[in-house]
């Protein structure tokens, strides 16, 4: 059987280096936190139960450094938008055949969107005249915390759940990393709840750094070539 096996001819996946786009879009995620951490000299974003003044007093003495988050999270959602539509392809490509790669495709690019609208939002907020207006800062702060947090971490938990599920079934991948996923999916999933209690929201930061090593694992682990005729992969 093994003999056999050898002597099929292999199948190369034609697409990006799901690896490497990983890896770009952590590193633009990550740089656009760098200017409004401590790392960049500067205290991080309001808490969601963050008072009106407080608000206000952080976006209008630290615009540039918003700007600067903004610009590069908009960017950072375009590598994973990108790693979504060729995962799913890779997974296609290897014969999988599952509601599962449909499902982590919904996921995925609605995480992508919502990076997008989150960075629209903090870039609206850069601006002096929505600085005079309290209320509006308060409002337009809320929605880019709820698509950037449990709107980032429900819809990225259906895209490693979708991709775990279905790469594990096929084995795909390392059971540890379909674990990991899994897990990761688990806890996006609960971080919904951070919209009725606040004390559910240190699991959208559980969501998030875990999923970047997820991500690049599943990168570099998902077989990009395929032995035609192969019956295990049909």
């Amino acid at each position: 059987m093994n003999t056999h096996n050898a002597s099929l001819p292999i199948q190369r996946f034609r697409g990006p280096h799901i690896g490497f786009v990983a890896l770009v879009f952590v590193g633009l995620f990550l740089a656009s936190l760098f200017p409004v951490t401590a790392f960049g000299g500067m205290p991080y974003f309001p808490g969601p139960a963050a008072t009106v003044d407080q608000m206000v007093d952080f976006f209008s003495k630290r615009y540039p450094a918003v700007l600067l988050c903004a610009f590069l999270q908009f960017g950072s959602a375009i590598p994973l938008g990108l790693f979504t539509a060729s995962v799913v392809s890779q997974l296609n490509f290897l014969r999988v055949r599952a509601a599962g790669t449909s499902i982590a495709l919904f996921g995925g690019f609605l995480t992508a969107a919502n990076v997008m609208g989150t960075a629209c939002f903090l870039w609206a907020m850069t601006y002096a005249d929505v600085w005079h207006s309290p209320s509006l800062v308060q409002a337009l702060y809320r929605v880019s915390f709820g698509l950037g947090g449990p709107g980032y971490s429900v819809c990225f938990g259906i895209l490693a759940a979708g991709v775990s599920v279905t790469a594990g079934f096929y084995r795909l991948l390392p059971r540890w990393l379909v674990v990991m996923g899994l897990a990761v999916a688990v806890i996006g999933e609960l971080s919904w709840f951070s919209m009725l209690n606040l004390k559910f929201v240190p699991l959208i930061p559980l969501t998030r750094f875990p999923g970047f090593i997820w991500m690049i694992a599943v990168g570099f682990a998902l077989p990009r070539q395929l032995r035609t005729g192969d019956a295990s992969a049909a």
